[in-house]
This record gives C-alpha cells, sequence and structure tokens, in this order.
C-alpha cells in the first residue's frame, strides 16, 4: 500500500475511534432526524427497465416511507433529499445528513442485471465487497460521479480498488453494527411482511454511505429488468408494499435503539 494511502488509514482510524468514543457518551439515545435518500433523479435516470426508470420508481417509495413516517412518529424529522425529479450529488447527499444530524441514512434505490430472470431485494452497508458482484453493484451506483461537476477534483484519490474501499469503510465502521442491524430488518420485513425475494444484507464500498457520519443503508428494492418485478414496482400496491416494509423495519428498529439507553 503507497505511503499515502497509509497515512489516510491512519487518519481515518483516529477519526473512527473519535466517533465510537463520543457515541459511547451520548445518553438517552432518540431517533430524532431520518434522512431518506430517493436515488438519481434529474439527467441521471438510473437504470432502467422496459418501460420504468430507476429514478421515478424509488422516489414514489422514498415519499411513502417519509409519509409512514411522519404520520406514525410526528415526533421525527423527516428530511428527504429529493422530493422531485432533481439530480443531486452523492456529496450533497451525504451532506445533508450530516448538516441535520441525521440519526439514520435511508438511501432507495432499484437493481438491473443481464440475467432477466434474477430478481429480489437487497440492503447494503458500507464494507468491503466480498465478490465481483458485490464490486459490480457498488461501481454502477457510484458511476453517477461522472455526471457530476469536476468530480475529479471531488472525488480526488477515489477508486474501487480494495485500497479505497478499506479507507472508505474505515470512516463508516463506527457505524456498522447498527448499519446491519437496521438492513436486516429491512430484509426480514420485505420476505415475512411484503413477499419479496430476499437477497440478504450485503456489503460493498458505496461512496454515498461512507461519507455519512450515521447508520446508513442502501436499499435495492427490485429489479427492474425483471419483467415480473418492474410491473410490481410500477403499480402503487407494489410500492405501497415496499415502503411499508421499509418503515415497519423503522419502527422495529427505533423501538430497539431507544430502549437500550
Amino acid at each position: 500500500m503507497p505511503w499515502r494511502n497509509i497515512g489516510f488509514t491512519v487518519l481515518f482510524l483516529a477519526i473512527t475511534l473519535l466517533i465510537s468514543s463520543a457515541d459511547t457518551l451520548r445518553h438517552e439515545f432518540k431517533i430524532r432526524t431520518v434522512v431518506i435518500d430517493a436515488g438519481h433523479g434529474g439527467k441521471d435516470p438510473g437504470t432502467h427497465g422496459s418501460k420504468l426508470n430507476e429514478k421515478d420508481v424509488v422516489l414514489k417509495v422514498a415519499l411513502k416511507v417519509g409519509e409512514y413516517i411522519e404520520k406514525n412518529f410526528p415526533e421525527v424529522k423527516v428530511i428527504y433529499t429529493r422530493k422531485t425529479d432533481k439530480f443531486i450529488e452523492l456529496t450533497e447527499r451525504a451532506n445533508i445528513a450530516n448538516k441535520n444530524k441525521a440519526d439514520l441514512f435511508i438511501s432507495i434505490h432499484a437493481n438491473a442485471i443481464a440475467n432477466s430472470s434474477t430478481h429480489g431485494t437487497e440492503t447494503w452497508v458500507m464494507g468491503l465487497h466480498k465478490s465481483d458482484a458485490n464490486l459490480a453493484v457498488a461501481k454502477r451506483e457510484n458511476a453517477v460521479i461522472l455526471k457530476e461537476d469536476n468530480y475529479e477534483e471531488k472525488y480526488q484519490g477515489f477508486d474501487n480498488s480494495t485500497e479505497s474501499i478499506i479507507m472508505m469503510s474505515l470512516i463508516q465502521n463506527a457505524y456498522l453494527e447498527s448499519s446491519v442491524k437496521f438492513a436486516d430488518k429491512i430484509e426480514r420485513q420485505f420476505k415475512t411482511k411484503a413477499g419479496r425475494n430476499s437477497r440478504g444484507v450485503k456489503q460493498a464500498g458505496f461512496i454515498v454511505l461512507y461519507q455519512t457520519a450515521t447508520p446508513s443503508v442502501l436499499v435495492e428494492v427490485g429489479f427492474l429488468t425483471n419483467a415480473n418485478e418492474e410491473k410490481f414496482l410500477g403499480t402503487d400496491e407494489g410500492q405501497d408494499l415496499v415502503a411499508s416494509g421499509i418503515y415497519r423495519a423503522f419502527k422495529e428498529y427505533k423501538s430497539e435503539v431507544e430502549s437500550i439507553n
């Protein structure tokens, strides 16, 4: 590993330790603010099926998740990275969470793959990719930076190498346990309540997750390249089932973490 990267690693380790220490000092923890991020938008359509664009599907799901939380937990502040068809840079999505001191960050996406028979949900947390398939998903989602102005300067030194992912993982390490806990609840809700095929909780190097200083997940609500799943996600009923699954996971997670303190 180059000396420059060793220096970054030491820095991130120090930051992680500081964050972990700060977390242990927090008392009576409450989830007061949640940021809901509808992936892509505007000039970035995301992936697509035969009829639907990812940016449109995930926006509808994101708004539904927020509505559930606002209705049932009026004391929780819900912040959306976008509520319209608007392009938001990855750094700005994380900035929205950080400047509002979010207690949870939920990024909602839809999947795509060449094999049209592949279907199901996946919930991702920041970490090392354990397979080429995991890396491919991260690369696709991270590719949005190419649509940003001055992306080479803003993301200087980042690539999808193992070294880059390790450095990104270190900064999120303080929140990994909580992120995995929440992700697992989402996938169980999808499987048991929403009747979806859960492909489980996975890890990979997503830029939008590593920059958030809070427990964070990236939810892939289904494959638009699967005809049946695209049809399901194109309906109000399908979007509501997915959104209610994420909401119930939020409700369960909130109750659990608040009861510990």
